[in-house]
């Protein structure tokens, strides 16, 4: 299973229910990505989503303790171990996890892909993504050339799991 994520220098992704930044060439990788895939994430990310809608073109799964919750165009569950049941009818090199934090935390031990965009600047940030240059059980195997937005500076790394499954 993947995952995908844009982090900055301290591995924050979001402050106050929002990214840190939108940066339109890693939107359109992340929509490279995932379209026609399967993207599984928490409640409050998919009301981060413009129109609060899920995303055309992937199946979307959305993670949520509340029993009453739905969503048009989305399959809600309400335990991990119900998201697992649901993705066992999927490839999973097909299934991205794409966030929030509580998602990465969950998801992370199951992932063996990390897709990074890494942002060389630090932001006011209130949710964090675990540092994989600091873990033991993941490896930095392609980083791109240094990328610009503006005075922003990023590149594209992928990590993967050293011990897989």
């Amino acid at each position: 299973m993947n995952l995908i994520v844009a982090v900055d220098k301290n591995w924050s992704i979001g402050n106050q229910g929002q990214l840190l930044v939108s940066i339109p060439e890693d939107k359109r990788l992340f929509r490279e990505e995932t379209l026609g895939k399967v993207i599984v994430m928490g409640r409050k990310t998919l009301e981060s989503l413009p129109g609060k809608q899920p995303l055309y073109g992937r199946v979307n799964i959305v993670l949520t303790k509340n029993p009453d919750y739905k969503v048009k165009g989305a399959i809600v569950c309400h335990s991990l171990e119900q998201v697992m049941e649901e993705l066992e009818k999927y490839e999973k090199s097909d299934c991205f996890i794409i966030g929030g934090q509580s998602m990465y935390e969950q998801f992370l031990p199951l992932c063996n892909i990390a897709h990074v965009t890494y942002i060389d600047y630090l932001y006011s940030a209130d949710t964090h993504f675990p540092n994989l240059d600091k873990d033991s059980d993941w490896e930095m195997t392609k980083e791109s050339d240094e990328q610009t937005y503006f005075n922003l500076c990023y590149t594209y790394r992928l990590y993967e799991r050293k011990n897989t499954k």
